[in-house]
């Protein structure tokens, strides 16, 4: 299944202010938070996981998402700190590998800037 993000501006023959229409590929609405972190979709393959060799994924789990993400869409954004351009993914290994296992390009990230302080923090 292919991954994609779609964004209209229509503008109103009114002459009011233009409405934006925002959808993903998972259905779910992206949303644009008024503070804290952003919520995107980032590329598998630019989200490094450090933590990933420190437990197995439950493969039951694993599936369970994959099942779930197939028909609804991911409901909840996987946790990513973005340190100097780069994401680091910290939680949400499961539905990570569930779209990993899918062949999805993308997954929505709750994304939070850090230094490299925060993230040698985030490695002990």
């Amino acid at each position: 299944m292919a991954s994609f993000a779609l964004q209209l501006s229509l503008i109103s023959s009114h002459g009011g202010s233009p409405l934006r229409i925002t959808a993903s590929s998972n259905g779910v609405p992206f949303s644009k938070p008024k503070s804290g972190p952003a919520i995107l979709e980032l590329p598998l393959e630019k989200i490094r996981r450090p933590l990933m060799r420190t437990r197995a994924n439950d493969p039951e789990k694993v599936k369970d998402l994959m099942e779930s993400i197939s028909q609804i869409g991911l409901q909840e954004p996987i946790d990513v700190l973005e340190v100097d351009g780069v994401y680091y993914g910290f939680s949400g290994c499961h539905r990570y590998e569930a779209h990993q296992r899918l062949g999805l390009p993308t997954i929505r990230c709750k994304i939070r800037r850090g230094t490299k302080e925060t993230l040698r923090h985030h490695l002990r």
